[in-house]
């Protein structure tokens, strides 16, 4: 997993470049990406089929019966035994055999937002992404039974990292790793009760019951991460997911004491800082988006310094203005230094198309120097992201395995590069699947779905397992490409 980089320094519209020269240059920068655009001929439809059923292939304990991705078997069912609970279910993260609460959490609160914000864009595929959501909320449940205790991992990363075998055959440690009262955790409790009070709202008219008990749990989570406040993570001094739990309960309960949080707390949690990071481990970016909604609304003048942050998070990703903190590809790729890149596209990517509808429905567009970045540009800069990921790339290569004819061959990923139980039905243990991992022969299992880590700065990719930067696929990069692709198969 790629950790949270805490980087200061927030930047407002009017701090960009407004001689003529930058405006010039951003000008023709936009009207570049803008014909580039027309070149793709991409079937939305497919790439959101395929980008759901990946979490199939991701899922950890007993299979369901309409288990689609059948190379798959039941694993993991002894989960939580060793501390007597049950954690069996929920997502195997990337391509190892642990289980993280934080990017579970994380992938569960943007699969929701997706379904939320571009469920009526999913068309047949609705279904399946809900199923998804509830995947990942049955176990969120489980590991939030427990007033004020969050179990957060199972697994020892040291072992599953020093073995190369199906999830099927595990014999690692299932170590289970949990906050407490003595042993806080706000960044990951706050980031389970986003993820529970968001997915309330998925369920609210599907499955009322089931809704309720998620908010109902979103609540208790998040007092739990609020009273008792320290870092799980590798810093607590900005706090982030404590706003963005809020943010999403005061969308889901409509409850004053949430809007007075998040006006009582913003400065004391830094919402303006990184404004431009947003994933499983920094939440900035979303916070500012999530919120801003409420400000072009018209109701809620007292959160606009929310909405100045996100208009600053837009110009700070358009092409053509230099900004430290995001860089483009030759061929046109978002790149932020780290690994995995492809989460930073997907999910900052994600934040446009959403900011984007939010600013159409209010008729405004974002201020940069001098010049205004409209909700159609938005939708552009966006929409040509998703393209690069599914060929239009120096490449000509699908980032997706599955979609297209030319696409990542050899994806670091467990399950994936060995034998299926059904073709290798004899366990194979934890050195012997050293040979599968170092062998120059494509995965004999199709992931289809799967997103990969991607391209470097200069649009290379080496398609080989132990370049695990690249070619690793994650749930938290597909989660927000599924409403991208929705929003895009239904508005091509």
């Amino acid at each position: 997993m790629a950790r949270k980089s805490h980087r200061s320094g927030s930047l407002s519209p009017t701090d960009f470049p407004s001689r003529r020269t930058s405006s010039l240059v951003l000008l023709v920068s936009l009207i570049l990406l803008a014909l580039s655009a027309f070149s793709s001929g991409h079937d939305y439809h497919e790439a959101l089929h395929k980008s759901i059923l990946f979490f199939e292939g991701q899922r950890s304990g007993k299979l369901p019966p309409d288990q689609r991705l059948r190379w798959r078997r039941d694993s993991a069912l002894r989960d939580g035994a060793s501390v007597g609970v049950d954690l069996t279910g929920g997502y195997y993260d990337a391509g190892d055999n642990l289980k993280f609460g934080f990017p579970m959490a994380f992938t569960t609160t943007l699969l929701s937002w997706s379904v939320i914000d571009f469920g009526r864009s999913m068309g047949s595929e609705v279904h399946n992404a809900v199923e998804a959501v509830k995947w990942a909320t049955d176990y969120l449940l489980k590991a939030t039974a427990v007033p004020d205790v969050v179990y957060v991992q199972v697994g020892d990363a040291y072992s599953d990292h020093n073995c190369w075998e199906r999830p099927e055959d595990m014999d690692t440690l299932r170590t289970v790793s949990k906050v407490d009262r003595a042993h806080p955790g706000s960044d990951v409790v706050g980031e389970t009760a986003a993820a529970l009070a968001a997915a309330s709202i998925v369920f609210r008219s599907r499955d009322p019951a089931y809704s309720r008990l998620l908010l109902d749990r979103a609540v208790m989570v998040f007092e739990f991460a609020d009273r008792y406040r320290g870092a799980y993570s590798t810093s607590l001094r900005k706090a982030d997911e404590l706003l963005w739990g809020a943010a999403w309960l005061h969308k889901a309960t409509r409850r004053r004491e949430y809007r007075e949080y998040i006006v009582r707390n913003e400065v004391i949690l830094r919402a303006a800082d990184t404004i431009n990071e947003f994933g499983w481990d920094n939440k900035h970016a979303g916070i500012n988006v999530l919120i801003s909604k409420e400000v072009l609304m018209g109701k809620a003048d007292d959160l606009r310094s929310f909405k100045f942050n996100a208009d600053g998070f837009i110009c700070s990703l358009l092409p053509g203005i230099s900004h430290p903190q995001v860089q483009y590809s030759p061929g046109g790729l978002i790149f932020k230094a780290g690994g995995s890149n492809m989460q930073h596209v997907t999910a900052l990517s994600f934040l446009l198309l959403a900011y984007s509808n939010y600013l159409s429905h209010a008729n405004h567009d974002v201020p940069c120097g001098q010049v205004s970045a409209s909700p159609a540009l938005l939708r552009q800069l966006a929409k040509r992201q998703v393209d690069y990921i599914l060929g239009d790339n120096p490449l000509k290569m699908s980032y997706m395995v599955g979609y297209g004819t030319h696409y990542p061959q050899r994806i670091h990923h467990r399950a994936s590069s060995l034998p299926s139980v059904q073709a290798h039905p004899a366990h194979i243990g934890c050195k012997a699947g050293s040979r599968y991992y170092l062998s120059p022969n494509p995965n004999p299992n199709l992931l289809v779905g799967a997103v990969v880590g991607g391209p470097n700065v200069s649009d290379a990719f080496p398609d080989s397992r132990p370049f695990f930067k690249e070619s690793e696929p994650t749930t938290y990069i597909n989660a927000p490409l599924v409403g991208l692709l929705a929003y895009f198969s239904a508005h091509p």
